[in-house]
């Protein structure tokens, strides 16, 4: 396994190349680091790509390691806890209700509604109706961008969905159908509505030659600055509510 050495710290990484990459990137998680990289990348431009990404690397694997370490010793999901949302870290208030059902609310915010049975589990029930809580509005927000960007540029793809995926931010396959990560909850609103806007641009370009990009430009004005945004921030997108909450 590669390493990365940063002073006297070692770390390793996993290293897979992806054909279906359009940028570099590097996932962290507990104990694994992961680098994709793109199928045409030579041994120096990876290298290069390490280099540059050396001290975010180290800051994130210790940030990981220290939230990994306290998971188990207090409750995560509680009063004064904050919750990853469009780019911001937002205040969670919990509440005690006599309602059967939990219930969520957002208001420069998140509170949560617990209902009387809830005992020494609740911090996982918490943890897994936020979950759905932003899955849900990432389809929502998805949804809405297409629509919209399918009646003024008559981009219209055969369907859309949000779910994970193991490969990148987005994808649109050659039979129209648009995929989107539902991390993207996460970023800002305009990061993802560059991502619903890239994949949409190729339903009339499939490559990521000139004409993709000043086509995009037409469709998303100013979409660089989203694009550099996800390059480097797009780790934490990757493990940041993971590391809150157990995976699907």
């Amino acid at each position: 396994m590669p390493s990365l050495q940063i002073g006297k710290v070692e770390i390793p990484y996993d290293l897979r190349r992806s054909a279906a990459a359009c940028e570099r990137r590097i996932t962290v998680t507990p104990n694994h680091v992961e680098v994709v990289a793109l199928a045409s990348d030579s041994d120096d431009d990876i290298e290069g790509f390490l280099q540059r990404k050396r001290q975010w690397l180290f800051n994130m694997v210790r940030e990981v390691e220290r939230i990994a370490a306290d998971r188990h010793s207090v409750p995560r999901f509680m009063t004064g806890s904050k919750i990853p949302y469009r780019g911001r870290n937002m205040a969670l208030t919990v509440r005690r209700s006599d309602a059967e059902r939990i219930a969520i609310s957002y208001r420069n915010g998140f509170t949560v509604d617990l209902p009387h049975w809830a005992g020494d589990d609740a911090d996982t029930l918490v943890a897994s109706e936020l979950k759905h809580w932003l899955k849900s509005r990432a389809r929502r927000d998805v949804i809405e961008l297409v629509k919209h960007y399918g009646s003024r540029h008559n981009l219209v793809p055969r369907s859309v969905r949000v779910s994970n995926l193991s490969e990148g931010w987005g994808s649109c396959g050659r039979e129209g159908n648009v995929v989107i990560h539902w991390h993207l909850i996460f970023a800002p609103f305009k990061v993802l509505e560059y991502v619903v806007a890239h994949e949409l641009a190729h339903l009339r370009h499939r490559t990521h030659g000139p004409e993709f990009w000043n086509f995009l430009e037409s469709v998303a004005p100013n979409f660089s600055a989203s694009k550099a945004w996800l390059e480097k921030h797009q780790g934490r997108l990757s493990a940041s509510f993971l590391e809150y909450t157990r995976s699907d």
